[in-house]
């Protein structure tokens, strides 16, 4: 991450200071040796000599050690700082007092001063954002350290992080937020342990209360206890060794977090659904991190040991699911027979309860992974495997009951696994080890009419998955395909009849050209509505905001 990190503090004596600084350099682009160059291996050596005396440097200034106390020091003027070499890309994270370069030193000194001076929260302690394209922008979070010395009994510091950025910092407000309050609670949490101990030693509210007060000599009296470091105030003797590798982590974690995508065209609506599922994930981590009072966070309660999970984030894990599992929906559609994978890509696309019972987890997962290829990713919703009955499309072990209201509704669909062994033929892959040791029952009311026509959808995928001369990554491809072409038409159809409010009749000749009429019209427009729970909160909101806007313009 192109950014910088520090620690700053406000001293009493001279005001805001920069107390720790960590920052990441690059390794330079290679060029063509020029003639009496140095060699590659010598110019590393000696890369290898000034990264260790970089920071260094920047504080060899006499006039600066003058004008310091101990409190507005972190390491003494003779310490060559922290280097950390990141071997996978040859970054260093040099940490030291002040950055190594002039034009950082002043960058970084204004965060500061504005980091505890105007650009504060309400209460003084707590995240903001600021900063403009000319000096940077900046993160920064206020926080007090207790110090049974310092008046009102603590001390105000700040972390801020510097970058040219803007959008590459607010996108990662979540992830600094969260890591960082991590930092800040552990400096508080040890400082209160030292402040405790020393109150019980001896108390100075009852010292200050007694003590005799004159304007002559309380000067004196502040300076004297001005003065205490960040290392006396914790008792922590590696502390700017931790902080050194707590902030570098950061700088690597928080560049790596977010890459650069080239996208062709315009994102599609399970990506947009993606990245505002991830942002609300990483919003709720933070909101319990940062909840009042400091408190743990709540256990969970059994019935939230199992919690949904969204399939589009368990892509990649199939192969380290054990045992016999389903590769793909041709694999599936060939181990359950065609009329009963009809049956339950039927019930998937229409949105209906589908419920996998058995004893293998393993399995019930894989079938699952693979039909979620049917849907968008909005539609997707399902407990992978739970103890108990849930209204939603779950596995459950062998032994859970199901509520009789729902084994007879024609909206949902029951498939028993059942573990027998047949035959004494040694299996040599999953589809062998699936038909000699398992047998699939699927309970369903009402299925006659799925082979009468069923969503047009439906047939061309039926059409894809009996095409043996399609692998199955091209079988994949086309289902994305056909994906993107039914999520279209449930945009203009959401648009249509959901923002522009147009009578039946109007929707009728929309669906006439969207091609959802004819046969299988009841499916496809059932189809059709429940896929609109799919589209993304963005699209909705940016179509009502256009519909308002346009009022407001005819309106004018």
């Amino acid at each position: 991450m192109n950014a910088l990190v520090a620690l700053c503090h406000f001293c009493e004596l001279h005001g805001p200071r920069t107390l720790f600084c960590t920052e990441a350099v690059h390794p330079p682009s290679p060029s063509p040796p020029q003639p009496g160059s140095a060699i590659p291996g010598d110019r590393d050596r000696e890369a290898d000599r000034e990264g260790e005396g970089l920071t260094m440097r920047a504080n060899s200034s006499a006039t600066q050690r003058a004008d310091m106390c101990e409190g507005c020091r972190s390491l003494p003027a003779s310490h060559p700082g922290f280097v950390s070499v990141d071997s996978e890309t040859g970054i260093r994270y040099l940490s030291h007092q002040h950055p190594r370069q002039p034009q950082l030193f002043s960058v970084v000194r204004q965060a500061c001063v504005r980091s505890l001076s105007c650009e504060v929260c309400p209460g003084r302690e707590g995240p903001i954002f600021f900063g403009d394209e000319q000096h940077g922008f900046v993160f920064s979070h206020t926080f007090f350290i207790k110090d049974s010395l310092a008046r009102g009994f603590q001390r105000w510091y700040s972390i801020v992080v510097v970058a040219m950025d803007r959008i590459y910092l607010i996108n990662s407000w979540p992830f600094l937020l969260r890591h960082l309050r991590q930092t800040i609670q552990s400096l508080q949490d040890t400082a209160l342990k030292v402040f405790d101990n020393e109150q019980c030693v001896c108390p100075q509210r009852a010292v200050r209360m007694n003590s005799a007060f004159s304007p002559a000599v309380f000067p004196h009296q502040r300076s004297g206890n001005a003065a205490r470091s960040l290392t006396s105030l914790t008792q922590h003797p590696n502390l700017w060794a931790s902080l050194h590798s707590s902030f570098s982590w950061l700088l690597k974690a928080c560049g790596s977090r977010l890459t650069e995508k080239l996208l062709e065209g315009a994102p599609t609506e399970d990506t947009l659904v993606l990245i505002e599922r991830q942002t609300e994930q990483e919003e709720e981590r933070s909101g319990w991190d940062g909840a009042e009072g400091g408190g743990s966070n709540p256990q969970p309660s059994q019935s939230e040991s199992v919690q949904p999970k969204d399939f589009q984030f368990d892509d990649g894990r199939q192969e380290d699911l054990l045992g016999p599992k389903f590769k793909s929906l041709r694999h599936l559609r060939q181990v359950l027979g065609a009329n009963d994978f009809r049956q339950l890509a039927w019930h998937v696309l229409m949105g209906n309860q589908v419920i996998w019972r058995g004893a293998d987890p393993g399995l019930i997962q894989s079938a699952f992974n693979v039909l979620k290829a049917l849907l968008p990713v909005g539609c997707v919703r399902a407990v992978l495997y739970s103890p108990h009955y849930e209204e939603m499309n779950l596995g459950l072990s062998p032994d859970v009951p199901i509520p009789a209201h729902v084994s007879s509704s024609e909206f949902s669909m029951l498939v028993d696994v059942l573990n027998v062994e047949r035959g004494c033929v040694n299996p040599v892959s999953d589809d062998d080890i699936l038909s000699l040791y398992h047998e699939f029952f699927l309970n369903v009311s009402f299925s006659w009419f799925v082979f009468l026509s069923g969503p047009t959808l439906l047939n061309k995928i039926e059409v894809a998955l009996s095409n043996e001369n399609l692998s199955v990554e091209v079988v994949s491809l086309c289902l994305l395909c056909l994906k993107e072409e039914w999520m279209n038409k449930v945009k203009v159809l959401f648009k249509f009849s959901k923002v522009d409010g147009r009578g039946k009749e109007d929707t009728q000749k929309v669906l006439a050209l969207l091609g959802a009429t004819g046969p299988g019209e009841e499916d496809n427009v059932r189809l059709l509505k429940f896929w609109m729970t799919g589209l993304s909160k963005l699209y909705k909101s940016h179509l009502m905001t256009a519909v308002r806007g346009g009022e407001r313009t005819l309106s004018q």
